[in-house]
Order: C-alpha cells, then sequence, then structure tokens
C-alpha cells in the first residue's frame, strides 16, 4: 500500500481564538475543527447542533413541485391507477417504500404499484419493460424515484402510451430535460431550491411533505417517513450538510424510536444494541439492502420495507441477511482472486490503472471489488466480468481524477459507458477488452498527476494526548451523524513515543499505548498495519493521525484512539 499523505487544515487562527473566547468550554483544536467547517459564528453552531424541523424548506420551492401535487391529486380525485419506478439500490427502494406508504394512507391501495428493474437485465434507469408493466396494468400516471433525469428517449415512449410522467430524482441532468408532466429535481437548470444535494429519497419526502399540505394534514403526519430518508442518505453517500443534516439527525429519532416494522426487523438480524447512528446505516443496514438487487431482485427489499406483519417482516429480513452474508462471501473470494491476477503481472507494478478481468466473476459484487482493489493498488480501477455476449465491468476513481472523462476517450472500443467522475459502469465485445485496457492506461498515464496517485489523510485539528477527555468525546459525538461533509473529526499528535504496553494483536493489528506525565496514558488500536510498525526503527517516535472512541469492556468505560495511519515523526 502506498504512504499516505497527510493534509492538515489551516484554519484562521484569529477566528479560532474568538470562537475559543467565546465558548470557554470548547477546547482549542475543537474551535479549530468548527472554524474549517465554517461554523465559526454562535448561530451558525446553534443551527448545526440544535436541528430542527423549522429548518426544512418548503418543498414548493423546489421547480415543478406545484404541478407534481396537483397531477397526483387529479389521479386520487378520479381513480387512476399509478406507478412508481425506482431504482434497485438503497435510495430507490426506500423512496418507493416512502411515497408507496404515503399514497396508500389517502388513496386504494388497489390502484398503486410499484416496480423494480432487474438489475441484470434491465439494468440502471427506466426500462422498456417498467414502461410495458404500466400500459398493461393500465396505470395512467407513472412516477420514477431516484432516476429519470436523462431518460428522454424512455419519456417520449411513455408519452406515447398516452401515460403522464413525473420525474424525481437528484442526478445530474444530461444536455437535455426529458419531456415530463413535472420534474423533481434541485438540480435542474432553473430550480430555485435553496439546497441542492437531497438524496432521492430526499426529494420523494419533499414531495410527499407538499401533498400533505395540499391535503391539509398536520405536516407532522409525514415525519413518520423520516426513517426511510436517514437511511438513503447513509447508503447513497451524499453530503451530510445542510438539510440532509436535519433530515438524517431526524430521521435517526425516528429510527431509534419507532421505525417502520420492516426496517427494525432488518436491524435486529445484526444483533445490535444501543443507539443507532449514520455508521450503522451504512455499513450495516444498506448493504443488506442493496445485496437483494446484487444477487437476486431488489422487489424483496421493497416489500420488505413495505411490510406491517412482524413475522413476515422477520422473515423477509433473514433472506437479505443470507444474500449479504453470500455477497460478502464472493466478495472475499473476487477480490482475491482479483489480487493475485494482479500479482502474476510482472508489467503492473509499473502501470497507472487497474484494469482486471475474469469471465466467472459475479456481476453484482465487481463494483464493490474495485474499491476495494483501490484500498491495495490506488489507483483508477475497472473489474470486468462476462455478462452473456459482451463484457461488462464496473469502474472506480481516486480522489481527483476525472474517470468518466478518461473512459470516454476509450469509447470506441465501447458498447456503452455511464457514470461520473468517481464511478463508472461500461461493457464491450471481448474482442476490444486488450485494445480497451491498453487504451485506458494511456489516457490515464498522460493524464493523471502523482498527486492525485497519493491516497489522503485529512487532518482537522494537531491536538496534545492529555487535552483528550470525556468532555471533548461527548462534544465530538453531538457533532453526528458522521458521513461526507461532515466527517468525524481526525487529530493528529506529534513526536509520540509508544510505551513498552505497545504490542501486536491478532494477526495483522496494533495496539498502542502512550505515557502522559502525571496522568493515565491512553491506548489506540490500528487495524492491518502490523506490517508497517515492524518497519519503524526500535524506540522511534511516530506522529499519529487517529479519531477518538469509546471502548466498553467488563462494564468499564475508557477513551482509546482509533488510529487511521502513523508515520516516523516529522517533528523532531
Amino acid at each position: 500500500m502506498k504512504e499516505k499523505r497527510w493534509i492538515i487544515a489551516t484554519p484562521d487562527r484569529e477566528k479560532v481564538q474568538q470562537l475559543k473566547n467565546q465558548f470557554n468550554q470548547f477546547d482549542e483544536a475543537l474551535c479549530a475543527v468548527f472554524v474549517s467547517r465554517g461554523l465559526d459564528t454562535a448561530e451558525k453552531l446553534q443551527k448545526y447542533f440544535r436541528p430542527d424541523y423549522s429548518l426544512l424548506h418548503d418543498p414548493f420551492l423546489m421547480k415543478d413541485m406545484q404541478l407534481a401535487v396537483e397531477r397526483i391529486l387529479a389521479a386520487v380525485n378520479s381513480g387512476e391507477r399509478i406507478v412508481l419506478f425506482g431504482d434497485y439500490d438503497v435510495d430507490g427502494t426506500t423512496a418507493v417504500a416512502t411515497l408507496y406508504r404515503f399514497l396508500t394512507s389517502v388513496y386504494e391501495e388497489a390502484n398503486i404499484f410499484y416496480y423494480i428493474p432487474d438489475r441484470h437485465t434491465e439494468g440502471y434507469g427506466i426500462s422498456r419493460k417498467g414502461i410495458a408493466f404500466a400500459k398493461t396494468i393500465g396505470a395512467s400516471l407513472f412516477i420514477s424515484l431516484d432516476c429519470g433525469i436523462t431518460a428522454v428517449e424512455e419519456a417520449e415512449l411513455i408519452k406515447e402510451k398516452n401515460i403522464d410522467l413525473i420525474i424525481c430524482d437528484h442526478h445530474l441532468p444530461g444536455d437535455a430535460l426529458p419531456v415530463a408532466t413535472a420534474i423533481l429535481n434541485p438540480k435542474q437548470p432553473g430550480c430555485s431550491y435553496p439546497y441542492k444535494e437531497l438524496s432521492g429519497c430526499g426529494v420523494a419526502f419533499k414531495l410527499i411533505t407538499a401533498l400533505s399540505r395540499a391535503l391539509k394534514m398536520e405536516e407532522t403526519s409525514v415525519y413518520k417517513y423520516l426513517d426511510m430518508v436517514a437511511t438513503s442518505i447513509g447508503a447513497d453517500i451524499v453530503p451530510i450538510t445542510g438539510e440532509n443534516r436535519v433530515l438524517s439527525q431526524l430521521g435517526l429519532k425516528v429510527i431509534n424510536a419507532s421505525p417502520a416494522t420492516g426496517l427494525k426487523a432488518l436491524i435486529n438480524t445484526t444483533e445490535k444494541k444501543g443507539t443507532i447512528d449514520m455508521y450503522f446505516i451504512s455499513f450495516l443496514i444498506a448493504p443488506r439492502i442493496n445485496a437483494a438487487g446484487r444477487l437476486r431482485h431488489a422487489k424483496i427489499a421493497v416489500e420488505l420495507l413495505l411490510e406491517n406483519d412482524p413475522v413476515k417482516a422477520a422473515g423477509l429480513a433473514e433472506q437479505l441477511n443470507q444474500y449479504n452474508n453470500e455477497r460478502k462471501q464472493l466478495d472475499d473470494t473476487i477480490t482475491k482472486e482479483a489480487l493475485d491476477i494482479l500479482v502474476g503481472d510482472q508489467s503492473f507494478t509499473h502501470k497507472k490503472t487497474t484494469v482486471v478481468y475474469c469471465d466467472q466473476w459475479h456481476k453484482g459484487v465487481i463494483g464493490i471489488v474495485a474499491s476495494r482493489l483501490i484500498e491495495n493498488y490506488y489507483r483508477p480501477t475497472i473489474v470486468l466480468t462476462r455478462d452473456g455476449d459482451l463484457i461488462t465491468g464496473s469502474a472506480r476513481s481516486v480522489s481527483g481524477f476525472d474517470l468518466h472523462k478518461a473512459i470516454s476517450h476509450c469509447s470506441a472500443h465501447l458498447e456503452k459507458f455511464g457514470g461520473h467522475k468517481a464511478a463508472a459502469g461500461l461493457s464491450m465485445i471481448p474482442e476490444n477488452y486488450n485494445e480497451f485496457a491498453s487504451h485506458f492506461e494511456t489516457i490515464v498515464s498522460e493524464t493523471i498527476t502523482e498527486e492525485s496517485l497519493s491516497p489522503k489523510i485529512y487532518v482537522d485539528a494537531i491536538i496534545n494526548l492529555r487535552d483528550i477527555n470525556f468532555t471533548l468525546y461527548r462534544t465530538i459525538s453531538s457533532m453526528e451523524p458522521f458521513g461526507p461533509g461532515n466527517h468525524k473529526p481526525v487529530f493528529a499528535s506529534m513526536c509520540l513515543q509508544p510505551s513498552n504496553w505497545t504490542r501486536i494483536v491478532g494477526d495483522k493489528h496494533v495496539r498502542f499505548h502512550f505515557n502522559i506525565p502525571g496522568m493515565q496514558g491512553i491506548n489506540g488500536i490500528a487495524f492491518n498495519m502490523k506490517d508497517k510498525f515492524e518497519s519503524l526503527a526500535q524506540n522511534a517516535f511516530i506522529d499519529i493521525a487517529f479519531t477518538i472512541d469509546e471502548n466498553l469492556w467488563n462494564g468499564n468505560s475508557s477513551l482509546q484512539l482509533k488510529i487511521i495511519d502513523f508515520r516516523a515523526s516529522q517533528s523532531l
């Protein structure tokens, strides 16, 4: 693995001191964290630490919201059939569940249908099979959720079928917008909605908020659906800033107090005890929901999220749990096979890309494998497998490199590709594989910088170990939910000498101990860093980058450092 480059924040020292003078309870390092994140006034800190329903924006500020509400209510009043079409990932399935649960509370369930495309045979976006389904059941309104903003041709087909279309999406639009009765997307041109980073389920929530207002319902009646919104935010890696922070924090309260029956059943499969946070959603709940679409069909996930019977929900949740276990086994096996292929490739060391192919790999997990390979070899990565007559693949990028642009330069070798700067999907005929891999390597080598090929750690502030205490930890905990745009604060301490209590634990990990003069020392755990530790000179002084965690053991609570990286001290 490559050595990581530390980027240490340099906030305005004057603002840090002003904040420290105003809030004596905050440590200087914590004030530096706040200033680095733009939280440099009392008003900003109050909104940050005390998100409230009053901070949610008016849904009618979103372009076309009035049109969408009028069309849906017209369908309800005239007894029309409505199809909800959602993407097969967590964001899409929670969006469908949210709108379905709301509409069936105000309208006959017999007139509401949902359709989730098959990930493997239909792919991403509005599918022709989904449109055919809508026509077959006699639907006159088609609502797409977490997709549709680039579905120009599909929108024309829907129009030809005499079906009205409402698009609820949050992805970037293309050069042309689809023809639709209404498009709800804060990223579309001409939309003045104040917050642009809603998840797909977040857009669906704004729609049901607007509908509830039009129906003269208590606005609080829709708050129970925030469990779905928080789940989508944790899964879809959208920024946890602004309105998303409010939605996710309020949604976590619903999840911890009274989640939907299906979501509660899924939580129970993890045997989780204690408070559920965004980390739990992102790494334990989201993979279980996604496993349905990756290995079977995502409609099972929607069935679970809509199920009100605890016994039936438990059975569906266990299915998803089993699919996820199967997914993890496939993930581990394919990652090992891919690494073996790369180790056996003598030319690989000198390349700027990772492109690896096996015709037996499962299409549903190759995106995860691509991300795993980047953890080992930090470079733009494409993992490919056979899919019928074609080779299909998932691509993942490194920070600061436009993967989509690089692949577009190789489009002559491809049948199809799509995505964005950080991730993409592609397909080609088998005869083009070698030429594509070579061309992709050439393009990346010519355009990528050495800086982009170096993994980075962003450090919020430097702190003295003696300043770490439970008061600091509790303040950090109140900064949750953590995620993109609001990551858990990373601190650095310099010029430390591990004590004699430091030791290797397990096969790969290091349990550090650092003495603090006049105080009790502090422990730190560094996962998978045994080899790096053993390469240090004896009695070396080190710098460490870490987050602060609580360690519970035998009923006792103590603080420990979760060490993200360490290096020979550069402060001597």
